[in-house]
């Protein structure tokens, strides 16, 4: 994985565990990633309200479990633009950006069926005044922890995905990618890895596709250029003591095009309100022409 040298505090510890966002400096895309694991949920424990206090400019949003007819104005901050892409079957997947831009394209789904019927990706293409449109996507990838048929279409699924990946780079295409992943890189990125060796998202093969994406295809971890800090997780299991003994996985990320590289300034996990089992990750893009 390309990296870049780490200035001592880009290793602190990234939880935003009370108080408010950091302020945003001037020419910084703030962009935000979250499994939100049920919208209308989320939004009764005041993710709305925290989204539109933070500074934030675009939220990817994960498992909405939403259907359009459901999509209220009461679920959308006002006077941002709002894009849905809810799966066939009700009350599961979906996925969703908010943005404070406006989208130049939007594009639902990936062409291939698992992405499509349930809701699994969207993006949308906005001009944040660099050389060439950004593209924000909000990717939703299975889950295989229910058994071995949910682990091969899992497996399909990456195969698949991993065509778009390197035809985006062939054409040079500038990215961010927030979603949640369902499976974690590297040891220091779960709480318990020797007992996971055979969980699914913990997986040798799982762990050697984001290799290959990050060290072949030359995509970024943009929390980890600015972060090593061996504790930072963004999802804990509702069992046990799970959350309160920090006993998490690192999956959701910010996948982005190498061209990100320089510009990742800052990362945070959001834990001082609980809107999911998942938390928000923040990164800071630097987006100075």
């Amino acid at each position: 994985m390309i990296t870049k040298n780490l200035s001592p505090s880009a290793v602190c510890h990234p939880y935003i565990a009370d108080g408010a966002m950091p302020a945003k400096a001037t020419q910084t895309l703030r962009v935000v990633s979250i499994n939100v694991n049920g919208l209308r949920a989320a939004c009764k424990k005041g993710f709305l309200d925290w989204l539109i206090s933070s500074d934030i400019d675009v939220v990817c949003l994960q498992e909405t479990r939403l259907s359009l007819t459901q999509w209220h104005d009461s679920l959308k901050p006002k006077d941002w633009f709002c894009y849905l892409f809810a799966a066939q079957r009700p009350g599961y997947a979906g996925t969703a950006i908010y943005s404070r831009l406006p989208a130049c394209h939007v594009q639902e789904g990936l062409g291939f069926d698992v992405a499509d019927q349930q809701g699994r990706f969207i993006s949308i293409d906005i001009d944040v005044g660099l050389a060439q449109l950004l593209t924000i996507g909000s990717l939703y990838l299975p889950s295989g922890s229910s058994g071995e048929e949910a682990q091969a279409r899992k497996d399909k699924f990456l195969l698949d995905y991993q065509h778009h990946l390197a035809q985006w780079r062939i054409a040079q295409r500038s990215l961010i990618i927030g979603g949640d992943y369902n499976m974690i890189h590297q040891r220091q990125d779960i709480k318990h890895w020797s007992s996971n060796q055979k969980a699914s998202g913990c997986l040798p093969h799982e762990r050697a596709w984001l290799d290959y994406v990050y060290h072949e295809l030359g995509y970024i971890d943009s929390f980890r250029t600015v972060c090593q800090a061996v504790d930072a997780y963004s999802w804990w299991s509702n069992r046990g003591q799970a959350r309160a003994n920090n006993a998490g996985w690192r999956i959701d990320y910010h996948m982005c095009s190498p061209d990100w590289l320089p510009r990742v300034r800052h990362a945070y996990i959001y834990t001082a309100q609980w809107f999911s089992d998942h938390a928000p990750v923040i990164i800071d893009y630097d987006i100075t022409p």
